[in-house]
């Protein structure tokens, strides 16, 4: 960035969460590089009014609206009100990039407002791409074509330059396939921890605690995603993600355990070489290479020293052992209906599970029992079709009478 570059002007969505958190940080650290202009939250007032006073955004939205009553508004912002605030903060004229780091399928509505309005998004928010890739994709691709004939910067060019990961693992992949030809690669292949489960049999599941799958060997992330990794459902749904970011086919995406977690994902070209990218497990990585690419700037995050981690271990997932990686991967090779009402039921039945109310396994099974009563429908769901979906999994995956599936 040259001294007169103006900074890249950001909302940010969710910023009272994990990610939210350190998105945050790294902005901090760049602060000559970025402007927050806007921040989202759910109900922590008491949080967004200290990074409201920190960072002086111009607007604030908050979901809960007795939180909105409570939060402290710096002088001469204005407070967002209603369903559609979200929206209101991505299309603004005075923000150039939407970060997207809140949760559920109502984040798709800003999403597809943001690439509407030629905004950059970057975005954590799964549900994007697992439920709503077909109609995210083709919007990314039509402002990368655009940004061609424009003649502007060639990074711009590339749709993910528009739909940028926040994620380890497709931050991997993303760097991999840096200046390569699509055409050249011969698998993408994620890298899982296998969480505090690996090595059990999945009938010694059932009796597990959330504390038990809380307990995340090398990351710290929240209870939803925590207990994804531990059932490696997250995994299953970033091999969904993969499908749409690079539009590669499902029987090219192998997932490959790696407990270590250093090695964030990998690249097999058709010659045979492999290229990985490696660091540390901090997020504040993958949240930095998606705000500035496409440079590469000094962050907050620590180094990896490969002299001091040693070695480097790697095992197959034995068929049967994760469950929920193998309903996920079917339910993309069905379609969105099916992959909308996995991610939907998914959520709800780690909730539960959290709650005490359904056990581990019981996770999975909703899943497949999911996809099978509402991922059967015809054709692509359009957003409207996406939202209603949503909620009548979550109305059927919540009611109190279920235990299994079948």
């Amino acid at each position: 960035m040259t001294a007169d570059a103006a900074p890249t002007r950001v909302a940010l969505l969710g910023s009272t969460g994990s990610i939210g958190r350190q998105t945050l940080e790294v902005l901090g650290a760049a602060r000559d590089r970025f402007r927050v202009i806007a921040l989202a939250a759910g109900s922590d007032h008491q949080t967004l009014s200290r990074q409201a006073a920190q960072t002086t955004p111009r607007a604030i939205a908050m979901a809960d609206p007795e939180a909105a009553r409570r939060v402290e508004l710096p002088v001469g912002a204005v407070l967002e009100r209603g369903g559609d605030a979200l929206s209101r903060l991505a299309v603004r004229d005075d923000v150039d990039m939407v970060i997207v780091a809140t949760g559920g399928i109502v984040s798709l509505v800003p999403v597809l407002a943001a690439l509407d309005a030629g905004k950059i998004v970057a975005t954590a928010n799964k549900e994007t791409l697992v439920a709503g890739g077909h109609l995210v994709m083709p919007r990314a691709h039509a402002l990368a074509a655009r940004a061609a004939m424009a003649g502007g910067s060639p990074a711009l060019a590339d749709p993910l330059a528009w739909l940028r990961p926040i994620d380890s693992e497709h931050s991997a992949i993303w760097q991999c396939l840096a200046g390569e030809d699509l055409d050249t690669v011969s698998r993408l292949i994620l890298t899982a921890s296998g969480g505090p489960f690996l090595g059990r049999s999945v009938d010694a599941l059932a009796s597990v605690t959330p504390a038990d799958a809380l307990a995340h060997p090398t990351w710290s992330m929240g209870g939803k995603i925590s207990i994804d990794s531990a059932t490696l459902m997250n995994k299953g749904l970033e091999v969904i993600e993969a499908h749409w970011l690079y539009d590669v086919a499902y029987p090219r995406i192998d997932v490959v355990i790696h407990p270590q977690s250093l090695v964030h994902s990998l690249v097999e070209f058709v010659d045979g070489s492999l290229k990985a990218q490696l660091g540390l497990p901090d997020m504040r990585i993958p949240i930095q290479y998606a705000l500035t690419y496409p440079r590469r700037v000094a962050g907050p995050a620590p180094r990896l020293d490969l002299a001091v981690h040693g070695k480097l271990h790697f095992q197959s997932v034995e068929p049967g052992s994760f469950p929920a990686l193998a309903t996920a991967r079917a339910a993309g090779e069905q379609g969105p209906w099916a992959t909308a009402a996995l991610i939907a039921a998914d959520e709800v039945a780690v909730r539960r599970f959290l709650d005490g109310d359904l056990p581990l396994p019981g996770i999975w099974e909703m899943a497949q029992d999911a996809v099978a009563r509402f991922g059967g429908a015809a054709g692509e769901p359009d957003l409207a079709a996406l939202l209603s979906l949503d909620a009548e999994v979550r109305a059927w995956a919540s009611d109190a009478s279920y235990r299994s599936a079948g």
